[in-house]
């Protein structure tokens, strides 16, 4: 099971830090292939994008490095949170491939949370 929820932070990190650099620091490149961020205020997309990198990092680090690895699991949570506010906003425009999406990294999230707290603790 360890290999599992190892699997599972490497690639929600993965996805959550790429998209993450995207809103913080290559948002009109992301603006140019997607149309939600046009209809999101610069403000409220780079801070987004800022905590969506910590919390990829928060997925890997601490466990990885052994220093207060409880805060995996909180990473996750926050990260699983942060979904279901973006699978608010992409229900109320319509998207139904985005709610899809967000949903597959809620779940994930909740997964690494719920594994790192009871599954396989640290």
């Amino acid at each position: 099971m360890e290999v599992a929820v190892w699997v599972a932070q490497v690639l929600v990190a993965l996805a959550f830090a790429f998209h993450g650099y995207q809103l913080a620091f290559a948002l009109e490149k992301m603006r140019g292939r997607v149309v939600w961020p046009r209809d999101v205020s610069d403000r409220l997309l780079r801070p987004i994008g800022i905590l969506e990198i910590l919390g990829a990092l928060g997925l890997i680090l601490p466990t990885l490095t052994r220093v207060l690895p409880w805060l995996t699991a909180l990473a996750a949570a926050c990260l699983a949170v942060l979904m279901v506010f973006a699978i608010v906003f992409h229900v109320r425009r319509r998207e139904p491939f985005n709610i899809v999406l967000n949903a597959v990294f809620l779940t994930l999230a909740a997964f690494i949370a719920y594994a790192r707290l009871v599954i396989e603790p640290f």
